[in-house]
C-alpha cells in the first residue's frame, strides 16, 4: 500500500480561517471530512491525522507554525515516516491562477510564496508535487494584505462548489496519478457547470 503525505498550507487561528492564504487548510479540511480522517492529533508541529483511502495510506497534515515556517513541520513528518519527496502533495494558494481554477504541478520554484520558500529551504529541493489553488491577483494593492483577507462575497458564494471540485481532483490524483489528473483538471474552471 503506497503512503502519501498530503499537506494543506495555511495559518493557524480563527482570524485566518477563511483567508485566501488558507486555501490549503480549507481544501484539506473538506477532504479529511469526506474521507473520514480526522486531522486533530498534535504532531510534527501541526495538526495531523492518518487513515486509508482507496488503497492508499494517507497522512494528512496542517502545519501550525504559520506559513513562513511550514517547511519545519513537513520535514519532520517526512523524516519520521521515511518518505520521499515524491510521496508528498502540498496544497497551497496561488496568486497567478484565477479564482475557480487549480493546477497540479510536479515540481518548480516557490514563486514568492512564503510557505513554499520555507519548504524549499528545509527539504533542499522543489521537486515535490503540488496542488495550486487559484486565488487570483488583485488589480492593485499589497499582495501580502490581499492573501490575508477573507474571500470576497462572490468568491465565498462559489467556495463550497469549488472546494468539492478540488476534492474530486485530489481523489483522482490519489487513484489515477499526476499525469491524468493534470490533463483533466489543469486550467479548467471548476465553477462552470
Amino acid at each position: 500500500m503506497s503512503t502519501k503525505l498530503i499537506v494543506g498550507l495555511g495559518n493557524p487561528g480563527p482570524k485566518y480561517s477563511w483567508t485566501r492564504h488558507n486555501a490549503g487548510f480549507i481544501v484539506l479540511d473538506r477532504f479529511a471530512h469526506l474521507a473520514g480522517i480526522p486531522v486533530t492529533k498534535k504532531n510534527f508541529s501541526g495538526l495531523y491525522g492518518e487513515g486509508s483511502f482507496k488503497g492508499s495510506r494517507l497522512l494528512l497534515l496542517k502545519p501550525q507554525t504559520f506559513m513562513n515556517l511550514s517547511g519545519r513541520s513537513v520535514a519532520e513528518a517526512l523524516r519520521f515516516h521515511k518518505l520521499e519527496l515524491s510521496d508528498l502533495l502540498i496544497i497551497h494558494d496561488d496568486l497567478d491562477i484565477p479564482f475557480g481554477q487549480i493546477k497540479f504541478k510536479e515540481d518548480g520554484g516557490h514563486g514568492g510564496h512564503n510557505g513554499l520558500r520555507s519548504l524549499h529551504q528545509l527539504l533542499g529541493s522543489g521537486s515535490y508535487p503540488r496542488l495550486r489553488v487559484g486565488i487570483g491577483r488583485p488589480a492593485h494593492g499589497d499582495m501580502a494584505d490581499y492573501v490575508l483577507t477573507n474571500f470576497g462575497k462572490d468568491e465565498a458564494a462559489g467556495l463550497p462548489q469549488l472546494v468539492d471540485g478540488i476534492v474530486d481532483a485530489l481523489e483522482m490524483f490519489l487513484v489515477e496519478g499526476l499525469p491524468k489528473t493534470m490533463s483533466l483538471y489543469n486550467n479548467r474552471n471548476l465553477l462552470e457547470p
